[in-house]
């Protein structure tokens, strides 16, 4: 087995409904419901068509220093070659382990999505990633990265102030946690037949092999 490995968790598709039950080993906790509709609801907005067959859950920390690789290189070429052709789409949830800066972060990508820039703020948050536990995120910093983006600042910081998405973030972080991630970045790569599990920055052909197998 190649030093790359990734666990391929098989999946029951119900007869009902084609219910789709994820199951996972017996280590993991909390599972036995999972379907793809609680995998993708919650997070992000899609990224790329969301009638795409296959599905890239990521599970990432802004200050995260993999996830920032991540999101520099192999997403990159994902997101050309897979997700803009509409054969893969992207979902992002939060799991912040590096404190409160970057549970901070997460709320203010989701103030950025009220204002249906999403993705623009979380890309800008990546482009400026300047380290784990560094104080680069900063009230000022997040304000400046809304600027950039084009954001009611009035509207953006309102957002901020009454702490509008921390329930959210936590609620993410915590399931997470009940389904099994501990470490970011981690991926769910699924289609309706099986999930694939990733864990880490793993090299761009991990993730091809993943897309083929799917």
């Amino acid at each position: 087995m190649s030093k790359f490995q990734f666990l391929i968790i098989p999946v029951v598709i119900g007869i009902i409904g084609g219910a789709f039950l994820v199951v996972y080993p017996e280590s993991e906790k909390n599972t036995a419901n999972l379907t793809p509709t609680k995998l993708i609801e919650t997070g992000s907005p899609i990224l790329g068509d969301a009638t795409a067959s296959i599905t890239i859950l990521e599970w990432g920390d802004y200050q995260c220093t993999y996830c920032y690789k991540f999101h520099q290189n192999t997403l990159e070429i994902i997101n050309e070659d897979f997700i803009k052709n509409g054969k893969v789409k992207l979902v992002f949830k939060d799991f912040p382990l590096n404190g409160p800066d970057s549970v901070l972060a997460a709320e203010a990508s989701y103030c950025a999505e009220d204002q249906e820039k999403y993705w623009e703020y979380h890309d800008e948050l990546y482009k400026n990633w300047g380290g784990e536990r560094t104080g680069w995120i900063t009230r000022e910093s997040l304000d400046r990265f809304a600027i950039t983006v084009d954001l009611d600042l009035q509207e953006f910081n309102k957002c901020l102030d009454d702490h509008k998405y921390k329930n959210k973030v936590d609620a993410l972080y915590e399931f997470g946690r009940d389904i099994g991630i501990d470490a970011t970045p981690s991926f769910l790569v699924f289609n309706d037949e099986k999930i694939i599990k990733i864990r880490g920055n793993q090299p761009l052909e991990v993730f091809l092999k993943t897309i083929d197998e799917l």
